[in-house]
């Protein structure tokens, strides 16, 4: 049995990765951090379908939080100021925004700094 969430990333994407050292470096969750390339996704109740999909956050008892919804758990996993925007990143209208922001990004990844073919999503 899990004792903490897991953050599963697209380990192949170069900005999916720098956003991890970033979170990890300033935000500093508390959570196990692992590549959907190397995650029990059996294990954690995940589809290799959906952890391509987006970043998911995987609750200790197995409930699962994808998108803009695993960012707002990372932010409230840190604890101090963190969880004012994961918060509200919870609340409509802002989740309903975050939603659609976090799926534009993750459209054109492989566009952004630090992005190459392999950042994609499949079609």
């Amino acid at each position: 049995m899990r004792t903490q969430p897991v953050l599963v990333y697209d380990g192949d994407c170069g900005f999916c990765t720098a956003s991890l050292a970033f979170a990890q470096k300033w935000i500093k969750p508390r959570c196990e951090v692992v590549a959907q390339q190397r995650a029990p996704l059996d294990e954690l109740g995940v589809t290799p379908r959906r952890a391509a999909y987006e970043a998911l956050w995987v609750t200790p008892d197995g409930t699962v939080y994808g998108g803009a919804q695993a960012v707002a758990r990372l932010l409230t996993s840190a604890g101090g100021a963190w969880r004012v925007p994961g918060a509200l990143l919870r609340l409509p209208p802002v989740r309903w925004i975050a939603h659609g922001a976090y799926r534009l990004v993750a459209h054109n990844r492989h566009r952004l700094p630090g992005g190459t073919a392999a950042c994609a999503l499949p079609r």
